[in-house]
């Protein structure tokens, strides 16, 4: 069975860092797309990041890139999401997935439960 489990979710003011973690089980991450997504209240899920399974190569959509940053560590199964000089419209549910391909979130498989980031002062 397939588990994808985030953390790091948290409340910071603007201009603040977090770190996301997703960590799998049942599943290795190496040989599969996985992705990062947010949904802010009200809004469409959108994408994030993605890092692919086969050389890792990242995508970004325009609104983080130079801020947020994608990897992966393989002997954890775990992928992650830096995120600096955070802005208060990326305050969302930030969801993990995997199974995909790119930044395309209707070809995933598999999701996480998500986890919020607030950035506020």
């Amino acid at each position: 069975q397939v588990q994808l489990v985030e953390s790091g979710g948290a409340q910071v003011q603007p201009g603040g860092s977090l770190r996301l973690s997703c960590a799998a089980s049942g599943v290795t991450l190496d040989y599969y797309a996985t992705a990062w997504f947010r949904q802010a209240p009200g809004k469409k899920r959108e994408a994030v990041a993605s890092i692919s399974g086969s050389d890792g190569t990242t995508y970004y959509v325009d609104s983080v890139k130079g801020r947020f940053a994608i990897s992966r560590d393989s002997a954890k199964d775990t992928v992650y999401l830096q995120m600096n000089s955070l802005e208060p419209e990326d305050t969302a549910v930030y969801y993990c997935a995997t199974g995909g391909a790119g930044l395309w979130d209707e070809t995933y498989l598999y999701w996480g439960q998500g986890t919020q980031v607030t950035v506020s002062s």
